[in-house]
């Protein structure tokens, strides 16, 4: 099955493919279909956003079309940066670091450091069915960034139980554990019995 990937973001589709890798879903990105637009993320909720972005691809190509919202929640900011993690400081022309360094420096202090990765995927086809799943990942915020690999707000999460943060580990490793791993594999559970059901 061939599913249109509402998403620029080069990192997310290659998790993406990485993780549905065996499954027979193909993963086309969204400019590849010729959808060169990006979607104003209005939602209150990841589950929100993630359908406004499937949706919007979905009625461009006429394909069915996935898209995964997600975030990092920190409980001692009240969820915070949550939907806005891409765009926590308020400017879109802002970097992943400069968004990290802000996080830093309103968590300077603050002992209480548990938080958590979302990911909210969400499928949409032409037909109006919609196919949900959630995946979270429990953990803490170092008190410094360390590693190579990842994006985002790897380099400073510490997943639950662990020592590393994500970004000092290998893709393999973070795919195991991680709220876009755990979600996508719910995901392709609930779109095989989709296609079951169809049939």
């Amino acid at each position: 099955m061939k599913l249109i990937l509402a998403s620029n973001n080069k990192n997310k589709v290659a998790e993406f493919a990485k993780i549905l890798e065996g499954t027979g879903i193909e993963v086309v990105p969204q400019s590849e279909a010729g959808c060169h637009f990006e979607v104003d993320e209005t939602g209150e909720t990841f589950e929100e956003n993630a359908f406004l972005k499937a949706e919007a691809a979905m009625r461009a190509t006429g394909l069915p079309a996935v898209s995964d919202d997600s975030g990092l929640e920190v409980d001692a900011l009240g969820g915070a940066p949550g939907v806005h993690s891409a765009r926590y400081t308020g400017n879109p022309q802002d970097t992943d670091a400069d968004r990290r360094e802000l996080l830093m420096k309103n968590l300077q202090g603050v002992e209480h450091r548990t938080a958590r990765f979302v990911s909210a995927i969400c499928c949409v086809f032409p037909n109006g069915d919609v196919l949900r799943a959630r995946g979270t990942c429990e953990g803490s915020i170092a008190t410094c960034m360390r590693g190579e690999n990842g994006f985002g707000y790897d380099c400073m999460f510490i997943p639950e139980g662990g020592t590393r943060t994500m970004s000092e580990m290998s893709m393999e490793e973070k795919n195991v554990i991680s709220h876009r791993g755990r979600a996508l594999r719910e995901f392709a559970r609930v779109l095989k019995e989709y296609c079951h059901a169809d049939k």
